[in-house]
């Protein structure tokens, strides 16, 4: 059958040939947003805010919330039928799994994850359109950061725990940035689809799962089997919270690779704006955390961070990637490239000095946020997440 394709997508005959029915739940999903929280956002609260209503819902129940919307009522209908596939002691051992490398996760995130998602003009405009893209790296970075602290603790994805609320916050800002943006008149349909469709919020929990995790596999990183598989049902999760239908959730990470060879298969590339976002962030945020782990004066820390920062980055993405998003290029590439294995060596090193493994978790955890905490003062961030921010 005929099947509507984003005029600037690329290669989609190719995504079905290849792909098969996914390829098409991929392209059909170029055209699908969050009608639960697309409602929410459009519809009238009165002398309150959808915002503060969803927040007053999350906190005491959707009977709080004097004179609730049918809207409102029927997102948290579904936020409160959880899902009879959730474990929460397996959203509880991934989470201290990825706490126990912070570090590396962090960096990963800033230096695989956004540069993948980077590499496609069309997930970016959405947030291009708000003014945030180039200009607040760091904050972005930080705001991330908050709510990956919130997801990432035990009991953190239980309805009434911190990351549930946080994700959901999350999603209704994605409704409120589509609502902005149509309303504004500067987004074009026909070309892009629907701002931040369901195909690009795969991509998005994928960034989280697959893309991070193989990039702190180069760095050393071994994940156990159990550790892995508990890892994707986490963000299968979340996945679901933030909005996601089932026709492209991800529970493997066969499914991960998938969406992510689909997202580049399709990618028109990027943009300048693009460019000069990888630009801001590694200039503004991840060269100066990189450079506060190193020895030595500042300018010399900062030299040495930005060619490493470079080179992980060429190492992550890939040099075709890469050199479309204009990352200078040098041959310490080829030397981290390799360095997986005994850096993997020397974390057995590690966990056998210090073989009590939830001692070391909790350490983690504590290790976290105070490096959360640091980054809030250092970037002056004061809000949790942009719905918070000062205006």
């Amino acid at each position: 059958m005929d099947r509507r394709i984003p005029r600037d997508l690329v290669n989609a005959d190719l995504a079905i040939r290849r792909y098969a029915d996914l390829g098409e739940r991929w392209l059909d999903g170029m055209w699908q947003a969050d009608p639960l929280a697309d409602a929410v956002v459009g519809d009238d609260f009165g002398s309150t805010s959808a915002t503060a209503a969803v927040r007053m819902a999350l906190a005491d129940g959707i009977e709080s919330v004097p004179n609730a919307p049918e809207s409102l009522r029927a997102l948290f209908d579904f936020l409160d039928d959880e899902p009879s596939w959730v474990d929460h002691a397996r959203l509880d051992n991934a989470a201290d799994a990825l706490v126990r490398h912070t570090p590396i996760l962090g960096m990963v995130l800033g230096a695989a994850s956004l540069l993948r998602g980077a590499g496609n003009f069309i997930a970016g405009k959405p947030l291009a359109l708000t003014g945030r893209y180039v200009g607040q790296p760091a904050v972005r970075s930080v705001e991330v950061g908050e709510w990956l602290r919130h997801v990432l603790t035990r009991g953190g994805m239980r309805r009434d725990g911190g990351g549930f609320a946080f994700t959901v916050r999350v999603r209704l800002i994605h409704a409120h940035v589509r609502k902005g943006i149509v309303a504004s008149g500067m987004w074009d349909e026909e070309a892009w689809g629907v701002p931040i469709p369901q195909s690009y919020m795969a991509l998005t929990m994928a960034e989280f799962g697959h893309i991070a995790v193989e990039a702190m596999q180069t760095l050393g990183v071994r994940f156990t089997d159990r550790e892995l598989d508990d890892i994707y049902h986490l963000w299968r999760y979340v996945g679901h919270v933030i909005g996601m239908r089932e026709e492209l959730a991800l529970r493997t990470e066969r499914d991960h690779i998938a969406v992510e060879e689909l997202y580049r298969l399709t990618s028109p590339g990027p943009s300048d704006e693009d460019r000069q976002f990888v630009t801001a962030l590694t200039e503004q945020y991840l060269v100066p955390e990189l450079a506060n782990l190193l020895p030595g004066g500042a300018p010399i820390r900062t030299t040495v961070a930005r060619t490493l920062m470079h080179s992980l980055q060429r190492v992550f993405i890939g040099d075709a990637d890469a050199d479309a998003l204009r990352i200078p290029d040098n041959p310490l590439k080829h030397v981290l490239g390799r360095v997986g294995p005994l850096l993997a060596l020397g974390n057995r090193i590690q966990e056998r000095r210090y073989p009590d493994r939830e001692r070391t978790t909790l350490r983690a955890y504590k290790v976290r946020d105070v490096a959360m905490d640091r980054m809030r003062v250092d970037y002056r961030v004061e809000h949790d997440l942009v719905d918070a921010a000062r205006t």
